[in-house]
């Protein structure tokens, strides 16, 4: 291989995307939790149980964490 050709396949490195890198955390078996939705506002007619279950951090179905997995530049999102 020539140079030129290993530089051609190096570059450009990817990005990871900002937004996901502050919305998604990886688990240490490659889950990947987010927040929960319905959280900011309009808290008042919520049940305090509801709101307590909605604090907890969601784990991501399969489909949207291949998705965020992309998003975070961790490989093929496999």
């Amino acid at each position: 291989m020539t140079v030129a050709t290993l530089l051609r396949s190096a570059m450009p490195k990817m990005k990871s995307h900002s937004g996901a890198k502050k919305r998604f955390k990886l688990t240490a078996k490659g889950k990947v939790k987010a927040r929960h939705a319905m959280t900011s506002h309009i808290l008042g007619k919520k049940s305090a149980k509801r709101k307590r279950r909605l604090g907890n951090d969601a784990i991501l179905p399969k489909a949207d964490a291949k998705r965020a997995k992309k998003l975070l530049g961790t490989g093929t999102g496999a």
